[in-house]
């Protein structure tokens, strides 16, 4: 990536303000101005994640155009992201189900 960061304060909900950072990623081939919140690393790992699923992408398919490709990546991020969300959610099930068993158990105990 090349450029460098410039700063600007957004004005957000009349008098609060934040400052954010102005950055040039680069996805696929082009450059973007986009507004990083206080950790510039963090757009510039998101920018790296894109710009490698389009690539591993357009390695799969025959398409160049790269709206299609986008859509493409975007289609296999949000599979993985749903996919991640969906295992970190059966531990809690499995705790919740643990303590309704529990539950039942003592109130069987009791009649």
């Amino acid at each position: 990536m090349t450029g460098q960061a410039t700063s600007e304060t957004s004005q957000k909900q009349g008098s609060k303000s934040r400052a954010t950072t102005t950055l040039p990623v680069e996805i696929y081939g082009t450059t973007y101005h986009v507004r990083a919140g206080s950790d510039p690393s963090h757009l510039e790992s998101l920018a790296k994640i894109v710009d490698g699923k389009m690539r591993e992408i357009a390695g799969r398919t025959t398409t160049v155009e790269t709206s299609r490709i986008a859509i493409l990546a975007a289609l296999n991020l949000a599979d993985e992201l749903v996919r991640m969300r969906s295992r970190e959610e059966t531990p809690e099930i499995t705790e919740q189900a643990h303590g309704l068993l529990d539950q039942l158990e003592k109130a069987l105990e009791r009649s």
